[in-house]
Protein backbone atom coordinates (compact mmCIF):
# COMPACT_ATOMS: atom_id res chain seq x y z
CA UNK A 1 0.00 0.00 0.00
CA UNK A 2 1.55 3.61 -0.94
CA UNK A 3 -0.71 6.57 -0.80
CA UNK A 4 -0.87 10.55 -0.12
CA UNK A 5 -3.61 12.10 1.49
CA UNK A 6 -4.68 15.77 3.33
CA UNK A 7 -3.46 15.40 6.74
CA UNK A 8 -6.53 17.52 8.27
CA UNK A 9 -8.94 15.70 6.49
CA UNK A 10 -7.65 12.33 7.66
CA UNK A 11 -7.29 13.97 11.59
CA UNK A 12 -11.03 13.91 11.43
CA UNK A 13 -11.80 10.82 9.98
CA UNK A 14 -9.56 9.11 12.62
CA UNK A 15 -10.55 11.30 15.44
CA UNK A 16 -14.64 10.05 14.26
CA UNK A 17 -14.04 6.56 13.36
CA UNK A 18 -11.98 6.07 16.84
CA UNK A 19 -15.22 6.70 18.53
CA UNK A 20 -15.81 2.90 17.70
CA UNK A 21 -12.55 1.59 18.67
CA UNK A 22 -11.89 -0.66 21.47
CA UNK A 23 -10.11 1.34 24.20
CA UNK A 24 -8.67 -2.11 25.92
CA UNK A 25 -9.24 -5.33 24.19
CA UNK A 26 -7.60 -9.10 24.01
CA UNK A 27 -7.45 -8.83 20.11
CA UNK A 28 -5.18 -6.34 18.98
CA UNK A 29 -7.27 -5.75 16.05
CA UNK A 30 -10.14 -4.39 17.93
CA UNK A 31 -7.83 -0.92 19.29
CA UNK A 32 -6.99 -0.33 15.56
CA UNK A 33 -8.31 1.56 12.46
CA UNK A 34 -8.79 -0.83 9.43
CA UNK A 35 -6.93 1.26 6.60
CA UNK A 36 -7.88 0.53 3.08
CA UNK A 37 -6.74 2.33 0.18
CA UNK A 38 -9.10 1.43 -3.18
CA UNK A 39 -9.79 2.74 -6.27
CA UNK A 40 -9.01 6.64 -5.35
CA UNK A 41 -10.51 6.28 -1.65
CA UNK A 42 -8.69 5.75 1.92
CA UNK A 43 -11.71 3.72 3.47
CA UNK A 44 -10.89 3.63 7.60
CA UNK A 45 -13.28 1.72 9.80
CA UNK A 46 -13.44 1.25 13.31
CA UNK A 47 -15.61 -1.48 15.65
CA UNK A 48 -15.69 -3.05 19.11
CA UNK A 49 -18.03 -5.64 18.22
CA UNK A 50 -21.08 -3.71 19.24
CA UNK A 51 -20.30 0.05 17.12
CA UNK A 52 -19.02 0.12 13.84
CA UNK A 53 -17.91 3.80 12.61
CA UNK A 54 -17.09 3.64 8.23
CA UNK A 55 -16.09 6.50 6.47
CA UNK A 56 -14.05 7.11 3.25
CA UNK A 57 -12.00 10.50 1.87
CA UNK A 58 -10.42 10.81 -1.56
CA UNK A 59 -6.65 9.78 -1.50
CA UNK A 60 -4.27 9.56 -4.43
CA UNK A 61 -3.14 6.23 -4.46
CA UNK A 62 0.01 4.67 -5.75
CA UNK A 63 -0.24 1.22 -4.55
CA UNK A 64 -3.77 -0.60 -3.21
CA UNK A 65 -3.80 -2.45 -0.14
CA UNK A 66 -5.11 -2.93 3.59
CA UNK A 67 -3.71 -2.67 7.38
CA UNK A 68 -4.85 -2.22 10.78
CA UNK A 69 -3.04 0.71 12.69
CA UNK A 70 -3.13 0.93 16.29
CA UNK A 71 -6.22 3.89 16.70
CA UNK A 72 -4.02 6.04 19.50
CA UNK A 73 -0.95 5.90 17.72
CA UNK A 74 -2.52 6.56 14.56
CA UNK A 75 -4.29 9.72 15.66
CA UNK A 76 -1.33 10.83 17.72
CA UNK A 77 1.37 10.99 15.08
CA UNK A 78 -1.16 12.62 12.60
CA UNK A 79 -2.01 15.28 14.92
CA UNK A 80 1.65 16.12 15.31
CA UNK A 81 2.79 15.96 11.82
CA UNK A 82 4.35 19.51 10.18
CA UNK A 83 2.96 19.65 7.02
CA UNK A 84 -0.45 19.43 5.31
CA UNK A 85 0.16 16.38 3.58
CA UNK A 86 1.18 12.64 5.11
CA UNK A 87 2.41 9.29 3.06
CA UNK A 88 1.56 6.11 4.10
CA UNK A 89 3.61 3.39 3.06
CA UNK A 90 3.63 -0.53 4.05
CA UNK A 91 5.90 -3.61 3.07
CA UNK A 92 5.36 -7.54 3.04
CA UNK A 93 6.61 -7.39 6.50
CA UNK A 94 3.47 -5.17 7.97
CA UNK A 95 5.80 -2.02 8.53
CA UNK A 96 3.94 1.38 8.02
CA UNK A 97 6.52 4.22 7.41
CA UNK A 98 4.63 6.72 7.56
CA UNK A 99 5.81 10.61 6.21
CA UNK A 100 5.19 14.20 6.59
CA UNK A 101 7.55 17.31 5.81
CA UNK A 102 11.03 15.86 7.27
CA UNK A 103 9.13 13.93 10.03
CA UNK A 104 9.09 10.18 9.62
CA UNK A 105 7.66 7.19 11.87
CA UNK A 106 8.11 3.74 10.80
CA UNK A 107 5.81 1.02 12.95
CA UNK A 108 4.33 -2.25 13.24
CA UNK A 109 1.07 -2.45 11.38
CA UNK A 110 -1.44 -5.61 12.12
CA UNK A 111 -2.73 -7.99 9.19
CA UNK A 112 -6.09 -6.70 7.93
CA UNK A 113 -7.48 -10.43 8.46
CA UNK A 114 -7.47 -10.72 11.82
CA UNK A 115 -9.65 -7.24 12.00
CA UNK A 116 -13.37 -8.74 12.27
CA UNK A 117 -16.41 -8.42 9.64
CA UNK A 118 -18.82 -5.79 9.88
CA UNK A 119 -22.19 -7.46 10.01
CA UNK A 120 -24.62 -6.89 6.32
CA UNK A 121 -27.77 -4.85 6.64
CA UNK A 122 -30.05 -5.15 3.51
CA UNK A 123 -30.23 -1.31 2.34
CA UNK A 124 -33.23 -1.95 0.14
CA UNK A 125 -36.04 -0.62 2.77
CA UNK A 126 -34.11 2.48 4.16
CA UNK A 127 -35.84 5.04 6.11
CA UNK A 128 -34.94 8.88 4.99
CA UNK A 129 -35.19 11.44 7.69
CA UNK A 130 -33.74 15.28 7.25
CA UNK A 131 -30.32 15.34 9.40
CA UNK A 132 -31.35 18.52 11.56
CA UNK A 133 -34.89 16.37 12.34
CA UNK A 134 -33.00 13.39 13.56
CA UNK A 135 -30.82 15.38 15.14
CA UNK A 136 -33.05 17.20 17.43
CA UNK A 137 -35.44 14.08 17.93
CA UNK A 138 -32.28 12.53 19.11
CA UNK A 139 -30.72 15.32 21.85
CA UNK A 140 -34.49 15.86 22.89
CA UNK A 141 -34.79 11.91 24.35
CA UNK A 142 -31.22 10.89 24.89
CA UNK A 143 -31.44 12.38 28.40
CA UNK A 144 -34.12 9.84 29.24
CA UNK A 145 -32.34 7.05 28.15
CA UNK A 146 -31.26 4.47 31.27
CA UNK A 147 -27.16 3.98 32.19
CA UNK A 148 -28.21 2.31 35.50
CA UNK A 149 -31.46 0.17 34.52
CA UNK A 150 -30.94 -3.46 34.78
CA UNK A 151 -33.63 -3.34 31.77
CA UNK A 152 -31.62 -3.54 28.59
CA UNK A 153 -34.22 -1.86 26.63
CA UNK A 154 -34.24 1.02 28.59
CA UNK A 155 -30.67 1.25 28.03
CA UNK A 156 -31.91 2.63 24.33
CA UNK A 157 -34.41 4.52 23.10
CA UNK A 158 -37.51 2.80 20.94
CA UNK A 159 -38.10 3.73 17.35
CA UNK A 160 -41.55 3.52 15.81
CA UNK A 161 -42.74 4.17 12.46
CA UNK A 162 -45.98 3.72 11.17
CA UNK A 163 -48.49 6.24 9.53
CA UNK A 164 -45.60 8.57 7.77
CA UNK A 165 -44.85 9.10 11.60
CA UNK A 166 -41.63 8.19 13.53
CA UNK A 167 -41.25 8.18 16.86
CA UNK A 168 -38.06 8.28 19.34
CA UNK A 169 -38.82 7.11 22.62
CA UNK A 170 -36.42 7.10 26.12
CA UNK A 171 -37.63 6.08 29.69
CA UNK A 172 -35.51 5.94 32.90
CA UNK A 173 -38.00 4.71 35.47
CA UNK A 174 -38.14 8.37 37.18
CA UNK A 175 -39.41 10.23 33.18
CA UNK A 176 -40.12 9.50 29.92
CA UNK A 177 -39.65 11.47 26.99
CA UNK A 178 -41.28 10.99 23.41
CA UNK A 179 -40.21 13.13 19.84
CA UNK A 180 -42.64 12.51 16.97
CA UNK A 181 -42.29 14.22 12.92
CA UNK A 182 -43.88 13.38 10.20
CA UNK A 183 -41.71 11.38 7.44
CA UNK A 184 -42.10 10.00 3.67
CA UNK A 185 -42.23 6.47 4.47
CA UNK A 186 -45.16 4.32 3.91
CA UNK A 187 -44.12 1.24 5.86
CA UNK A 188 -43.70 0.22 9.92
CA UNK A 189 -41.17 -0.51 12.42
CA UNK A 190 -40.30 -0.71 15.88
CA UNK A 191 -36.49 -1.51 17.25
CA UNK A 192 -34.28 -0.32 19.90
CA UNK A 193 -31.40 1.57 19.38
CA UNK A 194 -28.59 1.38 22.20
CA UNK A 195 -28.34 5.37 23.88
CA UNK A 196 -24.26 4.98 23.17
CA UNK A 197 -25.03 4.52 19.61
CA UNK A 198 -27.32 7.50 18.99
CA UNK A 199 -24.92 9.89 20.98
CA UNK A 200 -22.66 8.93 17.98
CA UNK A 201 -25.05 9.49 15.56
CA UNK A 202 -25.85 12.60 16.88
CA UNK A 203 -22.51 13.32 17.06
CA UNK A 204 -21.65 12.72 13.46
CA UNK A 205 -25.23 14.48 11.93
CA UNK A 206 -24.48 18.01 11.26
CA UNK A 207 -26.57 21.12 10.93
CA UNK A 208 -25.73 21.14 7.34
CA UNK A 209 -26.94 17.05 7.14
CA UNK A 210 -28.90 16.72 4.54
CA UNK A 211 -30.31 13.46 4.64
CA UNK A 212 -29.85 10.22 7.20
CA UNK A 213 -30.51 6.70 5.72
CA UNK A 214 -31.63 4.39 8.19
CA UNK A 215 -31.63 0.64 7.26
CA UNK A 216 -33.16 -1.72 9.63
CA UNK A 217 -31.63 -5.47 10.17
CA UNK A 218 -33.16 -8.63 12.08
CA UNK A 219 -30.31 -7.53 14.19
CA UNK A 220 -28.66 -4.82 13.37
CA UNK A 221 -28.88 -1.09 12.18
CA UNK A 222 -27.00 0.95 9.76
CA UNK A 223 -27.47 5.02 9.90
CA UNK A 224 -26.13 7.02 6.79
CA UNK A 225 -24.61 10.11 7.52
CA UNK A 226 -22.74 12.09 4.62
CA UNK A 227 -19.50 10.12 4.57
CA UNK A 228 -19.99 7.88 7.29
CA UNK A 229 -21.82 5.19 8.02
CA UNK A 230 -22.56 3.70 11.86
CA UNK A 231 -24.00 0.21 11.98
CA UNK A 232 -24.48 -1.10 15.34
CA UNK A 233 -26.36 -4.01 17.18
CA UNK A 234 -30.17 -3.50 18.04
CA UNK A 235 -31.24 -4.46 21.55
CA UNK A 236 -33.29 -7.75 21.96
CA UNK A 237 -36.02 -6.96 24.73
CA UNK A 238 -39.18 -5.89 25.29
CA UNK A 239 -39.76 -2.02 25.77
CA UNK A 240 -42.29 -0.98 28.41
CA UNK A 241 -45.67 0.21 27.33
CA UNK A 242 -45.01 3.62 27.19
CA UNK A 243 -48.82 4.83 26.37
CA UNK A 244 -50.21 3.43 29.31
CA UNK A 245 -47.79 5.53 31.74
CA UNK A 246 -49.45 8.52 30.13
CA UNK A 247 -52.29 9.82 32.34
CA UNK A 248 -55.81 9.90 29.97
CA UNK A 249 -56.77 12.44 32.13
CA UNK A 250 -55.65 15.80 34.12
CA UNK A 251 -57.16 18.43 36.91
CA UNK A 252 -54.97 21.05 36.20
CA UNK A 253 -52.84 22.74 32.83
CA UNK A 254 -50.41 25.59 33.16
CA UNK A 255 -49.31 27.21 30.26
CA UNK A 256 -45.75 28.67 31.33
CA UNK A 257 -42.83 30.58 30.04
CA UNK A 258 -40.48 27.90 29.82
CA UNK A 259 -36.92 30.57 30.56
CA UNK A 260 -38.96 31.53 33.90
CA UNK A 261 -39.83 28.13 34.87
CA UNK A 262 -36.56 27.02 34.17
CA UNK A 263 -34.79 30.12 36.04
CA UNK A 264 -37.15 29.18 38.83
CA UNK A 265 -35.91 25.86 39.70
CA UNK A 266 -32.07 26.79 38.99
CA UNK A 267 -32.77 29.29 41.75
CA UNK A 268 -33.56 26.88 44.04
CA UNK A 269 -31.18 24.28 43.15
CA UNK A 270 -28.33 26.53 44.86
CA UNK A 271 -29.49 24.64 48.23
CA UNK A 272 -29.06 20.98 46.80
CA UNK A 273 -26.44 18.92 45.69
CA UNK A 274 -25.50 15.20 45.67
CA UNK A 275 -25.83 15.00 49.34
CA UNK A 276 -28.66 16.81 49.67
CA UNK A 277 -31.99 15.57 47.39
CA UNK A 278 -34.68 17.51 48.68
CA UNK A 279 -37.39 17.85 45.98
CA UNK A 280 -38.62 21.18 44.86
CA UNK A 281 -41.94 22.18 46.41
CA UNK A 282 -44.30 23.87 44.39
CA UNK A 283 -47.74 25.45 45.05
CA UNK A 284 -49.79 26.50 42.25
CA UNK A 285 -52.82 28.99 42.50
CA UNK A 286 -53.80 32.40 41.48
CA UNK A 287 -52.58 32.10 38.32
CA UNK A 288 -49.11 31.65 40.11
CA UNK A 289 -46.42 29.31 40.37
CA UNK A 290 -44.38 29.40 43.64
CA UNK A 291 -41.62 26.76 44.43
CA UNK A 292 -39.59 26.64 47.50
CA UNK A 293 -36.99 24.56 48.76
CA UNK A 294 -35.75 23.86 52.01
CA UNK A 295 -32.30 22.36 53.13
CA UNK A 296 -29.85 22.29 55.81
CA UNK A 297 -28.24 25.12 53.87
CA UNK A 298 -31.08 27.43 54.04
CA UNK A 299 -34.52 28.03 52.81
CA UNK A 300 -35.39 29.79 49.24
CA UNK A 301 -38.79 30.48 46.99
CA UNK A 302 -39.47 32.11 44.40
CA UNK A 303 -43.03 32.85 42.00
CA UNK A 304 -44.02 33.60 38.50
CA UNK A 305 -47.39 34.16 36.72
CA UNK A 306 -48.81 31.38 34.69
CA UNK A 307 -51.76 31.04 33.22
CA UNK A 308 -53.57 28.46 35.18
CA UNK A 309 -56.62 26.03 34.46
CA UNK A 310 -58.40 23.80 36.77
CA UNK A 311 -57.41 23.07 40.33
CA UNK A 312 -54.78 24.36 43.07
CA UNK A 313 -51.92 21.68 43.51
CA UNK A 314 -48.89 21.58 45.50
CA UNK A 315 -46.48 19.11 44.18
CA UNK A 316 -42.55 18.01 44.55
CA UNK A 317 -40.23 16.96 41.80
CA UNK A 318 -36.53 16.51 41.32
CA UNK A 319 -35.02 19.22 40.22
CA UNK A 320 -32.66 17.75 37.95
CA UNK A 321 -35.13 15.84 36.18
CA UNK A 322 -37.03 18.76 35.22
CA UNK A 323 -34.54 20.91 34.15
CA UNK A 324 -33.89 18.40 31.84
CA UNK A 325 -37.47 18.13 30.40
CA UNK A 326 -37.73 21.65 30.32
CA UNK A 327 -34.32 22.29 29.07
CA UNK A 328 -34.98 20.04 25.78
CA UNK A 329 -38.51 21.26 24.98
CA UNK A 330 -37.18 24.09 22.13
CA UNK A 331 -40.04 26.01 23.04
CA UNK A 332 -40.81 29.44 24.42
CA UNK A 333 -43.70 28.22 26.08
CA UNK A 334 -45.09 24.94 27.25
CA UNK A 335 -48.42 23.00 28.64
CA UNK A 336 -47.43 21.19 31.78
CA UNK A 337 -50.50 18.84 32.90
CA UNK A 338 -51.01 17.28 36.57
CA UNK A 339 -53.74 15.08 37.86
CA UNK A 340 -52.75 15.70 42.03
CA UNK A 341 -49.54 15.30 43.68
CA UNK A 342 -49.18 11.81 42.97
CA UNK A 343 -49.67 11.75 38.84
CA UNK A 344 -46.74 12.09 36.84
CA UNK A 345 -46.05 15.19 35.33
CA UNK A 346 -46.82 15.96 31.63
CA UNK A 347 -45.15 18.42 29.69
CA UNK A 348 -46.31 19.25 26.14
CA UNK A 349 -45.71 22.08 23.22
CA UNK A 350 -48.20 24.59 23.65
CA UNK A 351 -49.00 23.68 20.00
CA UNK A 352 -48.83 20.81 18.51
CA UNK A 353 -47.92 17.75 19.52
CA UNK A 354 -44.18 17.03 18.12
CA UNK A 355 -43.12 16.23 22.15
CA UNK A 356 -44.66 14.39 24.96
CA UNK A 357 -41.94 14.65 28.53
CA UNK A 358 -43.16 13.14 31.58
CA UNK A 359 -41.42 13.28 35.48
CA UNK A 360 -42.59 11.67 38.12
CA UNK A 361 -43.28 13.69 40.79
CA UNK A 362 -41.48 12.78 44.51
CA UNK A 363 -43.99 12.65 47.86
CA UNK A 364 -43.72 15.84 50.23
CA UNK A 365 -43.46 15.41 53.64
CA UNK A 366 -45.88 17.76 55.61
CA UNK A 367 -43.54 20.82 56.80
CA UNK A 368 -46.61 22.66 58.23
Amino acid sequence: MKLNCNRQKLNDAVLNVQRAVASKSTVPALEGILIKAVNGQLILTGYNLEIGITTSMEAMIYEEGTIVINAKLLSDIIRRMPEDTITFETDEKLIVYIHSGRSNYRIIGIPAEEFPELPTVNAEDSVTIEGHILKSMIQQTIYAVSDKDIKPAHKGSLFEIENRTIKIISVDGYRLAIRKEEIDYDGEKRFIVPGKSLTEVEKLTGEDTENVSISVGSRHIVFRIDSYSIITRLIEDEFMNYKSAIPSKHATELKVNTRKFISAIDRMSLLLNERMKSPIRCRIDNDTIKTFCNTSLGQANDEFEAEIQGEDIEIGFDYKFMLDALKNTDTDEVKIQMNGPLSPIIILPNEGDSFVFLVLPVRLRNEH
